[in-house]
């Protein structure tokens, strides 16, 4: 474990190199050893960067290790069709109304076209499903996708489209 710091030192550290030798040497306190001090002094007062710069060296020492040990990956590339996730804004309960509606398309983790999200108030559900129809003909044209992925459900709250009626600051400015 290592020495603790001595706190007279510590505070000899602020004095330049002169004062420290007097009022520390035989005409101060007599502690001042001048075979020590010197290295002692600067020690103190450049610790923080000394050892942060061992913890640097410590660590990519580690890391050149853990790499020299780390077991050979291979990738193979893959013809990564791309699909489309609907995103549908609802609550949990199954009679809950649709809050709005959002389509996404990924190429593997890549996010290539994001149809803008609509509310759907005042729409009944063949308009709804009118729409999807249109968004599913249009990606099928540029992507030949026909069908959703699994839908998505989120909370209406999670809603991205500006203003929201359920946003709390939608709410504010309709009271004013």
């Amino acid at each position: 474990m290592p020495r603790r710091i001595d706190p007279k030192c510590l505070d000899c550290t602020q004095l330049s190199t002169a004062e420290a030798r007097e009022q520390h040497g035989p005409q101060g306190d007599n502690c001042w050893v001048e075979s020590r001090c010197h290295r002692k002094r600067s020690h103190y007062r450049n610790r923080r960067d000394n050892n942060a710069a061992r913890r640097s060296h410590y660590n990519q020492e580690r890391q050149q290790q853990k790499d020299a040990t780390a077991p050979e990956t291979l990738t193979f590339p893959l013809a990564i069709k791309p699909v489309a996730y609907l995103y549908l804004y609802r609550q949990k309960r199954q009679d809950a109304p649709l809050h709005a509606i959002a389509v996404s398309v990924w190429e593997g983790s890549k996010r290539v076209l994001e149809v803008e999200p609509i509310h759907c108030a005042g729409m009944r559900n063949q308009q709804i499903q009118r729409y999807l129809m249109d968004v599913l003909k249009t990606l099928r044209e540029r992507f030949g996708i026909t069908k959703f992925e699994p839908e998505i459900r989120l909370e209406p709250t999670e809603c991205p489209i500006v203003p929201c009626p359920l946003k709390p600051a939608a709410i504010a400015e309709a009271d004013e």
